[in-house]
């Protein structure tokens, strides 16, 4: 046997202390937190559905210890009434094998059977046969909250939820027991919905109260634009000048707000050209658009008296192509030179190029659009320019009617509204945000979430 000798036993001496010392102080592996208890869901009541919340018991790992919770969840695919139905159908189904094994047994056919035996045989409830989906995570909370709102679920589907705590080291517990089945709902009422009944109630109320004043003989103030006092201008100078009044509405058919806007405002137009006796030609891209323009074109001659000066061949359908129908306009406005050019209603990429053409020719231009995207180009080419509400606001002036005009009034009583409900958040938002209130942050929160809708 080799004998082993020792040549440095200093090195030898040192080596086993540093390795005594490396074991001792070496920390133990730190064992994963303890899961959460007496985890509760339950539906959020008077709520749109689609909303669970849920409660549990703290893990009793030290708060220090704990970086937070993540909350678990899983779609059962049934809703708790197929669930119960579907574990009544094993559980018969299952007691209808058993019951015919017994009588095949006694040699008596199941059918000849006396139905009490039936009865009197009872089978062990079986388990539904569905495959459970994985969990899921949907969100991770901070370690001192013990509850949650789980929201974007499907309304009346059934769901299950588990909590797990991570640790400080991003060690993950154990999942608590799952909830049991839970359905969202919907209520009949959703109650975070109702500061948006009332405020709709009150600009309903105020524009039934401005219809009926207005309908009484009251005057509607309504601010004076400049784009409206310009009508007669513009139609007056293709009087002078011997030239003729072009009127494009958009390029949408009736069912858009804004081309039945359009053509109120033509309305207003025609009558104006009927008595200064101007030409004015309407082409349209939709059939429809047309037969909506000759009628009120009529009517707006036979309210100024000249009804033998209407003339249909001039109010006509060019093409539902989009490209088509401008190039038609702008080969016309470059052939005939029109005194002066409306474009009124939707406009997409065709606005910059009726607006271009029509400022080359020299015609006083009057636009007006709620559409943001194109009314750049209106206001960079046209001399005037209806923008947004001011489009709609004067459909409503020009034509004088008393629904209309009480209606636009009822709108400023909601924008009032609207605007007192910024005003007040954002004093309350400065007043938190310097004082550090609680009770300020949940009336902004309030306002922000419930009010505004974010």
């Amino acid at each position: 046997m080799p004998r082993i000798e020792l040549r440095n036993p200093l090195a030898w001496i040192l080596g086993a202390l540093f390795a005594a010392f490396a074991c001792s102080t070496s920390a133990p592996a730190s064992a994963p937190p303890q899961p959460p208890t007496e985890l509760s869901a339950r539906d959020k009541p008077w709520d749109g559905g689609g909303v669970i919340f849920l409660e549990w018991t703290a893990s009793t790992t030290p708060l220090d210890q704990l970086q937070g919770y993540e909350v678990l969840a899983r779609e059962l695919g049934v809703t708790a009434a197929e669930l119960a139905d579907q574990t009544e159908r094993a559980a018969d189904a299952a007691a209808e094998r058993e019951t015919e094994s017994l009588l095949e047994g006694e040699g008596i056919a199941p059918e000849d059977a006396d139905q009490q035996a039936r009865l009197e045989v009872r089978a062990d409830p079986v388990a539904v046969p569905v495959e459970q989906p994985e969990w899921k995570s949907i969100a991770i909370v901070p370690a001192g909250q013990t509850d949650y709102e789980a929201t974007g679920l499907e309304k009346d589907r059934s769901y299950e939820f588990a909590i797990r705590a991570i640790g400080a080291d991003k060690s993950l517990s154990a999942p608590s027991a799952s909830s049991p089945p839970v359905v969202p709902e919907a209520a009949w009422f959703n109650l975070s919905k109702l500061p948006l009944l009332v405020a709709l109630v009150l600009i309903s109320a105020a524009v039934l109260v401005f219809v009926v004043l207005a309908r009484g003989g009251m005057v509607m103030k309504i601010r004076t634009i400049a784009g409206l006092k310009a009508v007669d201008e513009a139609v007056g100078r293709a009087t002078e000048m011997g030239r003729s009044i072009l009127y494009i509405n958009g390029i949408q058919d009736m069912d858009d707000l804004q081309t039945v806007a359009g053509v109120t405002v033509l309305g207003r137009v025609a009558k104006t050209a009927a008595e200064y006796d101007a030409k004015i030609e309407v082409p349209t891209s939709r059939s429809l658009v047309m037969t909506a323009s000759r009628e009120t074109v009529h009517a707006s001659y036979f309210s100024a008296g000249r009804p033998d000066a209407y003339n249909p061949d001039l109010i006509y359908y060019v093409t539902d192509e989009q490209f088509g129908f401008v190039a038609y306009v702008s080969g016309m406005m470059t052939r005939e030179k029109p005194a002066a050019c409306f474009y009124m209603g939707s406009f997409f990429a065709e606005s910059l190029i009726l607006a271009e053409t029509g400022n080359s020719v020299g015609a006083i231009q009057i636009a007006g659009t709620a559409n943001p995207s194109q009314l750049p180009f209106f206001v960079a080419a046209c001399d005037y320019t209806l923008i947004g509400e001011e489009f709609f606001a004067a459909s409503a002036y020009l034509s004088g009617q008393p629904d209309q005009l009480g209606s636009l009034k009822g709108q400023d009583v909601g924008k009032i509204l609207a605007g007192l409900f910024i005003l007040v958040g954002v004093v309350l938002a400065t007043i938190q945000a310097i004082s550090g209130s609680t009770g300020l942050e949940e009336a902004v929160r309030f306002l922000k979430d419930v009010i505004l809708g974010s």
